[in-house]
């Protein structure tokens, strides 16, 4: 599949200049203003909603097959079960990432 460099360049400004409209509603014009504590509560679990959005294809389309990989689908589970036991994500991430890089030695 070929794409006309324009047509990606097109794609790119507007994909950016959407994405910087966005922040800006959000920040540049009611960035000045207190937010109201329902919507501050809400907004705290902004992380935690994103970092396994990012994360989740990874672990179960590793490859792109559709097929679960054992070493991500531990690795996930410890980092899971150390963010839960711990309460900390740094800590969390650390014990993924020792635990992928561990069982990839080991296995692979």
């Amino acid at each position: 599949m070929n794409i006309d460099k324009d047509s990606l360049w097109i794609i790119i400004l507007t994909l950016g200049i959407g994405s910087f409209l966005l922040r800006f509603s959000f920040l540049g014009l009611v960035g000045d203003r207190q937010f109201p504590p329902r919507l501050l509560r809400h907004l705290r679990y902004t992380a935690v909603a994103i970092i396994p959005a990012l994360v989740a294809p990874i672990v179960v389309y590793p490859n792109g097959s559709g097929s679960l990989e054992p070493i991500r689908l531990i690795t996930a589970l410890v980092t899971i079960g150390v963010g839960i036991w711990t309460k900390n994500m740094i800590i969390a991430i650390i014990a993924g990432v020792t635990t992928l890089f561990t069982m990839l030695y080991v296995i692979i």
